[in-house]
């Protein structure tokens, strides 16, 4: 016998929080996700206007829409009030859906202008779920992203870059009013062979010093060579001539009575 259907919508967040993500399964680093953010900050998002006017009944869909809309700088809380961003409320919509790896996928191939700040979700959405190696393997190619973004912390607005907010993520304990999971330094990882050793788009950096070395050493036996080169030539430059007038000068005045 089917039960009969309740007459009460319950809110998604409320219902969320309040069965503590058992409607939901456990993130794939093994967390819960309505324990993620700190329940001061729940409590904010969930009684802010524009998490109840702009996030109620959203699916995976629905994000890109919003992030387009509403999302116009990166932030936490801020003001008196610690009032929380879009950007953060589109967060917390995130960890309710817990979207696939597909979907996220689809979420940080957007490109331009108008899908940046999709992108910065995205990637802190994965900080926030997913397993270390999956973080740094997913967003270290976004560190060559020099696309400007906005940044508004809790008294100031700023400048910043898409391949900061990313380094921030790999690096920070804390970013947009959440605490991050401590996830492994990327060497131990590598040293436990998880990772393959990161290549910078520069270069190797024993390459690139060693390179600078033979420049170096380049230089300076060129600049020996010329000097050297002067003298067998008998070429005297104006600075060996002021040299010579001093030398004879002070010869004549101890010659002198």
């Amino acid at each position: 016998m089917s039960k009969p259907k309740s007459d009460t919508i319950q809110a998604d967040a409320r219902r969320f929080l309040d069965e503590r993500g058992s409607n939901v399964g456990l993130a794939p680093n093994g967390l819960n996700p309505a324990n993620i953010m700190e329940k001061a900050v729940k409590d904010r998002i969930t009684d802010s206007y524009f998490y109840k006017e702009q996030c109620f009944a959203l699916n995976e869909a629905d994000i890109v829409d919003r992030v387009v809309e509403h999302v116009s700088f990166i932030g936490g809380t801020s003001g008196m009030t610690q009032k929380p961003s879009p950007f953060l409320c589109l967060a917390f919509k995130l960890l309710e859906l817990s979207p696939s790896d597909a979907i996220l996928a689809e979420y940080l191939s957007y490109g331009g202008e108008h899908f940046k700040y999709l992108r910065a979700l995205a990637c802190f959405y994965l900080r926030l779920t997913r397993q270390a190696k999956d973080v740094y393997e997913t967003l270290e190619p976004y560190l060559e992203d020099r696309r400007k973004l906005r940044r508004k912390g809790r008294d100031r607005t700023y400048l910043s870059h898409m391949d900061e907010f990313v380094d921030e993520l790999l690096t920070k304990d804390r970013v947009c009013a959440t605490s991050l999971w401590k996830m492994p330094k990327r060497e131990i990882l590598e040293d436990l062979e998880v990772l393959e050793p990161r290549v910078s788009p520069l270069g190797d950096l024993e390459d690139l010093l060693e390179e600078e070395e033979e420049d170096e050493k380049g230089s300076d036996k060129a600049s020996d060579d010329g000097r050297n080169g002067r003298h067998e030539s008998g070429e005297i430059s104006d600075h060996d001539g002021m040299d010579v007038d001093r030398d004879e000068g002070r010869r004549s005045a101890s010659r002198s009575p």
